[in-house]
């Protein structure tokens, strides 16, 4: 239930036809917080772990870290924001971003910089779920059900930075060390604070003729530590961590009861249950970001310790991939139609996985920059329309929760990636273990493919709705 009152249209005037441009600025770089940082880093691992003596491994806790504090708060904070709107929330998290870049740069240990990406993970929750709550309340307030042009603008932009990221780390870590690569938090969080306490809307009158909204404080206590649970066992898979998976068990049946039962639940686990088409998106995300994240983190170690290339250079050869991805989006963006930019995606997908099994230590980079090319493609194509299909499947009022989860379903795909990489690389980023990870990569892309043909509800989906 919102917990703030909206006033109809013909109680406010005359409603704008356009889209409040002062809120694009700090939706997007609230929303780029997380993707910079996840590029940068994929540049910096070698260098962090030969400073600190780490395996790759280990430096695959600076990744999970990140991704397992998103992936429990980026659905609460939305659901805060859903119920008490944007703004105070944006301030604190984007203030925590700084906090973290400050506390990395002075990272004594490997350990002391997992905390400051936990603490990063936690500050990054607000953005995407703010953006998604703006762009619907700007919709209902211009009359455009379908905003095209500011979705595209903020998968868009979100691929943008992800053009300039391993670029501008594996610059920075040239000229003045792995600690730099985190400096890029302090200015973000500072751009942020300022333009959201200035841009962003207040909240409106409280209705006295409603009650405050109840905080499901037991109910998201059970799905965090169901999800925690879940990742540390993906984390590392044995007999001797499967106690993990038991608590995640137990604590998912609390969860579940606890929701069904309650007033006002955190996720309303029967409605959620019943859209089937949005559960899908969430598992194509997860799918997707499992092969993105393998290539993003493990081809890119490939790069420098299995084909020598320093971390500017293995920066500069993940280009094509970011700028092929932005050109897809941006050229496909005004079109509502999603069920072919999902099907392509999935096609070339599956195809570049296969693909990536035929390098070798000696391959030609013009080899590798095909591949990279390519793989822009899906990576275009299917974040986009993945996230134009939450903003169609979710109910209005959910919007912030939704779009969080949709976050969640990609950094629990980023996990598992991660996890693969320590896995297939825990002696070292070999010609062999990016053949493992591929033959991964295949089989997801595999999955993804088939969910994709198999989702009918996709057919009409977009179509329908004025752009």
């Amino acid at each position: 239930m919102p917990f703030f009152k909206r006033e109809s249209r013909r109680q406010r005037g005359e409603a704008a036809s356009d889209f409040n441009r002062k809120l694009i600025a700090p939706m997007i770089l609230g929303s780029i917080i997380n993707p910079i940082n996840s590029s940068v880093i994929s540049i910096a691992l070698i260098p962090i772990g030969t400073a600190f003596h780490a395996l790759p491994s280990e430096t695959a806790w600076l990744v999970s870290a990140l991704y397992l504090a998103t992936a429990i708060g980026q659905p609460v904070v939305g659901k805060l924001i859903d119920l008490y709107g944007p703004r105070l929330l944006f301030l604190v998290a984007t203030s925590i971003v700084g906090l973290s870049g400050l506390l990395a740069i002075f990272a004594p240990n490997l350990w002391w910089m997992v905390a400051a990406r936990v603490l990063l993970g936690f500050g990054t929750c607000a953005g995407y779920p703010a953006s998604m709550y703006l762009i619907r309340t700007e919709a209902d307030r211009t009359g455009q059900r379908s905003p095209a042009k500011v979705l595209t603008i903020l998968a868009v932009s979100n691929q943008t930075i992800a053009v300039i990221g391993p670029t501008l780390g594996g610059i920075l870590i040239e000229w003045g060390g792995w600690q730099s690569a985190f400096l890029i938090n302090v200015p973000l969080s500072i751009a942020c604070v300022v333009l959201g306490y200035f841009r962003f809307p207040k909240a409106l009158r409280r209705d006295p003729d409603k009650k405050p909204p109840l905080i499901d404080v037991a109910g998201i206590v059970y799905f965090s530590v169901t999800l925690l649970s879940a990742l540390l066992y993906l984390m590392n898979p044995h007999w001797n961590t499967v106690y993990f998976l038991a608590l995640a068990a137990v604590f998912g049946v609390l969860f579940v009861r606890r929701e069904k039962r309650t007033e006002q639940p955190f996720i309303d686990v029967s409605v959620l249950g019943g859209n089937v088409p949005l559960l899908l998106t969430y598992g194509r995300s997860l799918l997707a970001a499992v092969v993105t994240y393998s290539f993003l983190y493990g081809f890119t170690q490939w790069l420098e310790e299995g084909r020598g290339l320093s971390p500017s250079g293995a920066g500069l050869l993940l280009l094509p991939m970011f700028v092929t991805g932005l050109l897809i989006s941006s050229a496909t963006g005004k079109n509502p139609a999603l069920r072919a930019k999902l099907t392509a995606g999935g096609f070339i997908l599956f195809a570049t996985c296969v693909l990536l099994l035929a390098v070798r230590s000696t391959s030609p980079i013009i080899l590798l920059v095909a591949i990279a090319l390519l793989l822009g493609i899906p990576q275009g194509l299917l974040s986009l329309a993945n996230q134009n299909a939450v903003y169609y499947q979710a109910l209005p009022e959910q919007i912030g929760a939704s779009s969080g989860l949709l976050r969640t379903s990609a950094y629990i795909g980023a996990m598992l990636a991660s996890a693969a990489n320590g896995l297939f690389l825990q002696s070292g980023a070999t010609t062999s273990g990016v053949h493992h990870l591929a033959l991964l990569c295949v089989a997801t892309g595999a999955m993804l493919l088939l969910l994709t043909l198999l989702d009918r509800s996709t057919l009409k989906l977009g179509q329908s709705l004025p752009s």
